[in-house]
């Protein structure tokens, strides 16, 4: 399995690929959890956001590196 990605003549690691497709779930997930009105009862929003970040990204690299 490829640790890098050749992207226009570049390599680039496959992490920070991951890391933009985990923000953007991140963002679906933060949308549709702001609209089911979630963020009301969260005792601290900002915190709640950065850690779902980190659970999706790290999520994402254990099923792409294992």
């Amino acid at each position: 399995m490829p640790r890098d990605v050749a992207l226009l003549d570049a390599y680039i690691p496959a992490i920070v690929l991951l890391f933009m497709l985990g923000a953007a779930i991140t963002w679906v997930l933060d949308t549709v959890l702001a609209r089911t009105g979630l963020y009301r009862i969260v005792w601290h929003p900002s915190l709640f956001r950065a850690s779902l970040l980190v659970v999706v990204c790290c999520a994402l690299g254990l099923a792409f590196y294992r």
